[in-house]
């Protein structure tokens, strides 16, 4: 294919030293444990904790997630668990630290952010990563589109104090789903800089009998298609630029592939990295993505109208002809694979592996890689 010979003759060389880097310390005195903690937001600022470790741990809190375990206030003591539920917490956003008498330590968060107007807005902190640390938690968040959230949501970001926002939507997207960031304080906000007409038409037969052929190929093409997006957003990673949030219209392609390449950067095990991208499915809210417009009024000019025009017209026809309509994809192919393993072969095929892709299609050498490992895990 054509998009798999230009990418050859750009990723020549091996990267082997990249599995033999040693992160930096973070800066921190917590060293955190691969122990499986899940939180569960309960309304009215009430946190269910659940942990799969046996023995007592006590329960530590903090409304930041670079505090050291000195600073942090103790919730319980000798907690037997395995469940714990706080009462009401007096922070926008709370940060748990488990502590066990074996002296393990595990920070976690609720990984979903709750918004009213958001969809699939999360936090990549908590996963493991490269050296027996994690990723740290309220630095790096991927999302759907934002143009919906409301007052109420931007209070809740603004205590977030997220410093740059990358929108990896084309120009047509942008033009129909503006998203008019409102917290403070004011982040650098960074478009990717393609036509929208260079991403939709490659959706073209979505409705036809190579549907999933269609999909894969969309994969296969958005590494190239969104290198210069994604040199970018690696850019702001290593000039420390986070807390970050980057995007796209529905959080799962271009966004998921842009997390995966992170995580893979930051050393994550590529089945936790599969796990996160198919968090999407359930943690999408679609009726918050996309501005209340009238496709007619842009369908001239805008790709992104012409689609989906073009795809409520097939959802009728569906319902017509008295089948099922289509739904929110799985994300994953009619083997069970998440799509996104497509992509990560494609890449793999063309280059020889990731850390080939991010070297000589994104600029990131294995000096950036042990950069972004020293600001990003702990």
């Amino acid at each position: 294919m054509t998009h798999r010979r230009l990418t050859a003759i750009i990723c020549t060389l091996p990267l082997s030293i990249l599995g033999c880097l040693s992160p930096a310390s973070a800066d921190t005195d917590v060293q955190v444990t691969n122990q499986d903690v899940q939180v569960t937001n309960q309304g009215n600022s009430r946190y269910l904790l659940h942990w799969t470790q046996t023995g007592p741990v006590d329960v530590l809190v903090s409304g930041r997630p670079d505090v050291k375990e000195s600073s942090m206030r103790v919730l319980a003591s000798n907690v037997r668990g395995p469940t714990y539920e706080t009462s009401s917490l007096d922070v926008p956003r709370p940060y748990f630290l488990l502590r066990s008498a074996d002296g393990a330590r595990h920070r976690t968060a609720e990984r979903l952010i709750p918004l009213q107007g958001g969809s699939n807005f999360r936090d990549l902190g908590g996963y493991p990563a490269a050296g027996g640390k994690h990723v740290r938690w309220g630095l790096l968040y991927r999302s759907a589109a934002m143009p919906k959230l409301t007052d109420a949501d931007y209070e809740y970001l603004s205590a977030l104090k997220i410093r740059t926002v990358v929108d990896l939507r084309s120009q047509d997207e942008r033009e129909l789903s503006p998203v008019r960031w409102r917290a403070r304080p004011s982040p650098r906000f960074i478009t990717a800089g393609y036509p929208g007409a260079a991403f939709f038409r490659r959706l073209q037969g979505f409705n036809g009998p190579a549907r999933e052929f269609v999909t894969v190929r969309l994969y296969w093409d958005i590494p190239l298609l969104l290198r210069e997006g994604y040199r970018v957003l690696f850019d702001e990673m290593l000039h420390g630029r986070a807390p970050m949030v980057f995007f796209d219209g529905v959080g799962e392609d271009r966004t998921g592939i842009a997390a995966g390449l992170i995580l893979s950067a930051l050393g994550t095990p590529r089945e936790i990295i599969y796990e996160d991208y198919l968090l999407s499915t359930r943690d999408r809210q679609p009726q918050n993505e996309m501005a209340d417009v009238n496709l007619q009024d842009y369908a001239a000019t805008n790709s992104e109208a012409q689609f989906l025009i073009e795809y409520r017209e097939y959802a009728e026809k569906m319902r017509s002809a008295k089948r099922s309509a289509p739904t929110q994809a799985p994300l994953t192919d009619s083997r069970g694979r998440p799509l996104l393993q497509d992509a990560f072969e494609e890449i793999e095929a063309d280059c020889g592996s990731v850390p080939n892709y991010l070297d000589k299609m994104l600029g990131i050498d294995a000096a950036d890689i042990a950069k972004l490992r020293a600001l990003y895990l702990e």
